[in-house]
């Protein structure tokens, strides 16, 4: 169904993110996962591999939040496996303290991986699907982003913005 597709899946290394690199591999996808810590990815492609040793998996750990990391890490995408087919923006983070309390510098690093770093990748994955002829961006968004929360107000308001991105794209 996949055969010959090249996916990159943010936040492949645990939870969702990984049941769709698992998804994507046992339909004949290449995957290549972005993972937060080398470690969280090297151990997810070992997994992955002792699943089945024929898969076609790669991880990568980028800071998504830097514009020249993301671009450095779609190249090696490029070089590697080829342009990306897929690109699945699942990577994210939330704290839950009420707002009253909630910490500015929690609300940024936020916002910085839950809405920045899907623009940075998806930016970077659009100019090497449109190179190619075309692809698919997914975004992972939640219920939280239309009925928010009473605590955790940082990670509704990602999700919101990340509903408006994909409407933009």
């Amino acid at each position: 169904m996949l055969q010959g597709k090249i996916a990159v899946v943010t936040g492949g290394t645990r939870g969702i993110g990984l049941a769709v690199v698992r998804k994507f591999l046992a339909n004949g996808a290449s995957v290549v996962l972005f993972g937060s810590r080398k470690e969280s990815a090297d151990a997810a492609v070992a997994a992955l591999k002792g699943e089945n040793p024929d898969y076609r998996v790669a991880g990568l750990w980028p800071d998504l939040s830097d514009a020249g990391a993301v671009r450095e890490a779609f190249e090696t995408v490029r070089s590697e496996f080829g342009s990306p087919d897929i690109l699945v923006n699942n990577a994210g983070i939330a704290a839950s303290d009420p707002f009253y309390t909630y910490r500015p510098e929690d609300f940024s690093k936020i916002m910085d991986l839950n809405v920045y770093a899907v623009f940075l990748c998806s930016q970077a994955a659009a100019r090497l699907m449109k190179e190619k002829g075309g692809g698919v961006i997914l975004n992972t968004s939640s219920m939280v982003s239309i009925y928010g929360q009473s605590t955790g107000c940082g990670y509704p308001t990602s999700k919101f913005a990340v509903n408006g991105l994909t409407k933009s794209l």
